[in-house]
């Protein structure tokens, strides 16, 4: 088995409705802007992480929305990331993969490119987990080799849209091995939007 058929990306993605999307950059340009940048965002995402190395595969939210929406490629399967807070929604994206390397990300980081996922999943090869941390002390990718079952203590007890983010999840493995790859932003306020605008 080549490594591109057991290795999966999932892309966390919401409907790019206002008020339920980038809530944080609306309160500052407007929830319409805010959702119509994030929809733009996640379609530039998925056209550079649609790659033959791994199967994309994006964890929509709303459940039945997500699933029948005409905003994303048809071609690309898709599961519902189900209720819960961010970490009880991603252990159960980890859960229900097949067996192998699993990675999850967010869609709102715009400097994200193919070459930070392979980088990832070549760090799953030695060690147990791994994470992309975030210029925030959160993180933008998780990822766990998944020889085993994932614990029940997965992403439980994380003080979520903190400093705390990274650190908490990392104690919630328990003893494994873990791995930190590329640090990259996200963009939640018009702060980041205009770093990123600078940037580029």
């Amino acid at each position: 088995m080549n490594k591109a058929q057991n290795r999966h990306l999932v892309l966390m993605v919401k409907e790019p409705r206002p008020g339920r999307v980038k809530t944080r950059l609306g309160r500052d340009i407007g929830l319409t802007a805010s959702a119509w940048w994030f929809r733009h965002q996640v379609s530039r995402l998925i056209r550079e992480l649609d790659d033959p190395r791994w199967h994309l595969v994006l964890a929509v939210a709303p459940d039945h929305a997500g699933m029948r929406s005409r905003v994303w490629p048809a071609h690309l399967p898709r599961i519902p990331q189900g209720r819960g807070d961010l970490g009880q929604r991603m252990a159960r994206v980890m859960r229900h993969m097949p067996p192998g390397p699993v990675c999850v990300i967010g869609a709102d980081v715009p400097d994200l490119r193919a070459h930070h996922i392979t980088r990832a999943f070549v760090a799953l090869g030695s060690h147990d987990a791994v994470f992309g941390p975030a210029e925030d002390g959160g993180y933008w990718l998780t990822g766990l080799k998944r020889m085993t079952s994932p614990s029940p203590q997965l992403f439980k007890n994380v003080r979520w849209s903190t400093s705390h983010a990274l650190s908490d999840s990392i104690v919630s493995l328990g003893q494994v091995k873990v791995a930190l790859t590329d640090t990259l932003g996200d963009v939640d306020t018009l702060a980041d939007l205009k770093a990123l605008t600078a940037r580029s």
